[in-house]
Formats: structure tokens, C-alpha cells, sequence
């Protein structure tokens, strides 16, 4: 009797230390949702986060989270180890650099996008074109800081192909990303600056004044690239897939953006 007993013992200790640990994993738990931090240079944010709302329409169990700065500043932080899944740079050097140190999955870069050069004064000014920089009456000119912003890079080429970089040294406002740039001519606080077709779209008290031409400045090319210390590899590479879909590239011609294929 005593025999049969303990095994019936042993099936109630073990049933009571299941309900005890709360049993067995849910359905909710298994579903987790799965973040996604996704660097991406600031010039993509308005475009990227409708973007991350379609996707979250076929995908209500991934969460998309940004982090968006200067591309220089983004290969910074990756290299430092800041948690990333996927970069988006607004230039070749930055994402060469992370593939360089092996930081970067080589089978998954992208060129995804292009971009336009084009300068921009607030809505009441008198400029008309780039050699109009070097007048008097333009104090303060606003670019990315060459060495950390790609756009601030293609402006300093596009500068210096037209012959005004050394003349307007003296009034050159460095900006940490192109989204500053764009801030500064809003507020006035520059009479002028450089950023990318992109960042004019909707964006109020700012006018454009030209187009840098395509020749005087390196090709703007968007690559982008699956980090190499993600573990959400699957996941990550389906988002990429995504960016490069037609509903994606719709909201990318939309801002301004030349999807690339």
C-alpha cells in the first residue's frame, strides 16, 4: 500500500510546483513582441517612422525603435556596442567603415536610397543661387559637420567644386545632422544652409533656392545593413525586405527620397 502511495505523492508535489511557477507558458507569452532598434540617419525620420506603421500593420508583434542622428555619430555608437539590428547610413563611409571592422552581415548591404543636394534661405530671402553666398548680407550659412554628417560632406564637395568653399569659411555654421541645418534656417538663425531634397518636404518658413548639380558632389546613396551582433537576424533581414518593398518605396518618392533598386 505504501508503495502505491509514493508515486501519487510525487505526482501531487510535482502538479502543485507547476501551479506554483504559475504553469506552463501562454499563448501572450510565446508571442512576445519583438523589438527592433533600427539606427537610422536623421534625415529618413519622417519617412521611416510611417514607414514602421504600415510595417506594424502586417507585423503587430514587432516593435519598431528608432534611433536617428548623424551618420557618423550612429557608426560611433554601433562600434561602441549600442544595441542595433539594422543601420541605415546617409553615406557610403560610415557603413564602409562598419564593414571594415566586421561589424556589419557583408551578404545583407543595400544601397536602398538616393538624395538631392539643394540650398535653402527662410521664406523672405532675396538669395537666388550659391554664388549669392558669398554677398554681404549673408552672415551665417548652416551645414553638417563634414566629418560626422553626410550631407554636410556632399556640401562642403559641392562647395568647393563651385569655388566658395575658402571664400565663406568665416560665416559656416557646423550643425550636428542635416534635421538642425533645416532647424536653423527656419528660425533664422542662418540665412542660408544645405541639406537634402528630403528634409524640404512640408517643412514651413524655408524656401529653395537651387540644386547643387549632381556633378560637383559624390553620388548620395543610402546604403543599409543587418548588424552582425543582432539576435534577431530573422526578423531584422524581414523589415530590411520590407524597405525595399513598392508600398515602402511609395513613402520614400513621397518625401523626396529616389528609392534604388
Amino acid at each position: 500500500m505504501k508503495k502505491r502511495l509514493i508515486p501519487l505523492i510525487m505526482l501531487l508535489i510535482m502538479a502543485l510546483t507547476v501551479i506554483g511557477c504559475g504553469g506552463p507558458a501562454t499563448t501572450e507569452d510565446a508571442t512576445a513582441p519583438v523589438e527592433l532598434n533600427v539606427s537610422a540617419a536623421a534625415s529618413l525620420t519622417d519617412a521611416a517612422k510611417e514607414i514602421a506603421v504600415l510595417y506594424n500593420q502586417q507585423h503587430p508583434d514587432v516593435k519598431i525603435t528608432y534611433n536617428f542622428a548623424s551618420s557618423g555619430t550612429l557608426q560611433k555608437q554601433i562600434e561602441e556596442g549600442a544595441p542595433a539590428d539594422l543601420f541605415i547610413s546617409a553615406g557610403k563611409k560610415q557603413m564602409d567603415a562598419l564593414q571594415e571592422k566586421g561589424l556589419i552581415v557583408d551578404s545583407s548591404r543595400k544601397d536602398l536610397l538616393g538624395n538631392e543636394l539643394v540650398l535653402i534661405a527662410p521664406e523672405d530671402s532675396t538669395l537666388t543661387g550659391f554664388e549669392g553666398l558669398t554677398d554681404a548680407s549673408i552672415d551665417k550659412i548652416a551645414i553638417g559637420t563634414p566629418e560626422t554628417v553626410p550631407a554636410g560632406k556632399y556640401a562642403q564637395e559641392a562647395l568647393i567644386t563651385m569655388g566658395l568653399w575658402d571664400s565663406i569659411q568665416p560665416q559656416l555654421v557646423m550643425a550636428k545632422d542635416v534635421r538642425q541645418v533645416l532647424t536653423y534656417v527656419q528660425t533664422g538663425n542662418t540665412a542660408a544652409g544645405l541639406v537634402y531634397l528630403s528634409d524640404t518636404y512640408q517643412a514651413d518658413k524655408i524656401k529653395i533656392i537651387a540644386a547643387a548639380p549632381s556633378d560637383s558632389h559624390a553620388p548620395i546613396v543610402y546604403p543599409m545593413a543587418l548588424i552582425k551582433s543582432s539576435q534577431k537576424q530573422e526578423t531584422t533581414a524581414d523589415f530590411a525586405n520590407f524597405l525595399s518593398s513598392q508600398e515602402a518605396k511609395d513613402v520614400f518618392a513621397k518625401y523626396q527620397f529616389i528609392p534604388l533598386d
